[in-house]
């Protein structure tokens, strides 16, 4: 069969690489991908282009699309190929509002008694202020809409807290405001269709730009999986009371979701609570869990469609992906400076934001490169991972140096 992977990033590389693994594949097709994508056919057509990628997955007959970003769900990618009966996976245009609109899942969680963050929504500055001025610090701000993972600000300070509102509704906006939760992050991706869901091994990203979970928050800077920390109850515990009751809820208010259910999840003193939630991978989770799983992932996704369920089959090894990026980002990116990466590279190297350039490899984005590794322990795992991202030769990328630091506490 033919599969279109819709996106660029290195969950999208993940995918791929994992999707040609499959044995009922014959041709991967990624639109448009990067050139670090070898283990398919790269389209240039924008994961923006709804039309044209519904276009070209009519005249290549392709048998399963599956979509990587958000912002092609958003825009009702799903929708679209459903009304022309091509085969996809991921939610509607109104099912992505769970990851597109933080007031939108606020609304499902309270309305089904998912357990979160007590929070308030507004869409105007003063009521704004008035409210923080009430709540005590740290408090989190989170602006509606689409941020690629970034977008929110753990203020720990009510100045910091202040200034934020003021750049948030520099325009037309609107603002969810919660309380500060502490515990154990992690992620927690589920592959569903309606009443069947499908776990998937958990991992732990690490959102912050600096070592020590300093600076701004980020698309992840690095993540690794299994977390020894988060065994078999608590994540029953999170399908059970953050998951099942999620879709269920959804489905009742005519809003069926279909695709990666993706739950930032942290483990309190009382139990799981809810992050927040995403209607796709999470990236750099994908280029750890895909890379441990053992069951045929195309299989996996066939099944799910056809209202089944499937055992999984894991690797035992540990992974640990360590994220280089542009120099000042999130703020910005650095486009253009040249990347050598040796021969000896003994690691799963997932091109985030690359191009070619005269034959020269170069940054192309904020997140560049994710390097996997393998290990029989987490320690294992993360000294191969530096090892080899050590070797990458850039002037212009940073990494942080304590990726899976808190998996080995």
């Amino acid at each position: 069969m033919k599969v279109l992977i819709v996106g660029k990033g290195g969950r999208e590389h993940a995918i791929a690489w994992k999707s040609a693994q499959s044995n009922l594949v014959s041709e991967v097709f990624i639109a448009p991908g990067n050139v670090g994508m070898s283990e398919g056919t790269l389209v240039p057509i924008n994961d923006d282009d709804i039309e044209g990628l519904a276009n070209f997955a009519e005249k290549e007959k392709i048998d399963l699309t599956i979509v990587g970003p958000e912002n092609a769900l958003a825009l009702g990618i799903v929708d679209e190929f459903e009304k022309r009966g091509l085969k996809i996976f991921g939610p509607s245009k109104l099912a992505s509002q769970i990851e597109s609109s933080k007031d939108f899942a606020k609304k499902i969680m309270k309305k089904y008694n998912i357990p979160t963050a007590k929070s308030e929504t507004f869409d105007n500055k003063e009521n704004a202020i008035d409210y923080i001025k009430t709540k005590s610090i740290p408090i989190v701000i989170k602006e509606d809409g689409l941020k690629a993972g970034k977008g929110v600000t753990v203020a720990f300070t009510q100045d910091e807290a202040l200034e934020t509102l003021e750049s948030i509704f520099s325009v037309p906006n609107k603002v969810v405001i919660e309380e500060y939760l502490e515990g154990f992050e992690f992620s927690l991706i589920a592959v569903v269709n309606g009443d069947i869901v499908v776990p998937l091994e958990v991992a732990q990203d690490h959102k912050r730009v600096f070592d020590g979970d300093k600076g701004a928050n980020t698309g992840g800077m690095g993540v690794y999986s299994p977390v020894k920390k988060i065994n078999k109850f608590i994540v029953d515990e999170a399908i059970n009371k953050i998951i099942k009751p999620t879709l269920k809820g959804m489905k009742s208010d005519g809003i069926p979701f279909k695709g990666f259910l993706f739950a930032g999840v942290m483990l309190t003193d009382v139990g799981v609570k809810t992050i927040e939630f995403n209607a796709r991978l999470g990236d750099p989770e994908a280029e750890v869990i895909l890379p441990r799983l053992k069951t045929d992932f195309i299989k996996l996704i066939l099944n799910v469609l056809d209202n089944k369920s499937i055992p999984l089959e894991w690797d035992e090894r540990h992974a640990v992906a360590v994220v280089m990026a542009s120099k000042n980002y999130p703020e910005s990116s650095t486009i253009g400076a040249e990347i050598k990466i040796p021969d000896d590279i003994d690691a799963k190297i997932f091109h985030m934001g690359t191009k070619m350039e005269n034959g020269i490899l170069k940054t192309n984005g904020g997140r560049v490169l994710a390097l996997m590794s393998y290990g029989e322990t987490l320690s294992e795992a993360k000294q191969k991972a530096y090892e080899n991202v050590d070797k990458i030769e850039c002037a212009k990328l940073f990494y942080r140096t304590d990726i899976a630091s808190k998996g080995e506490m």
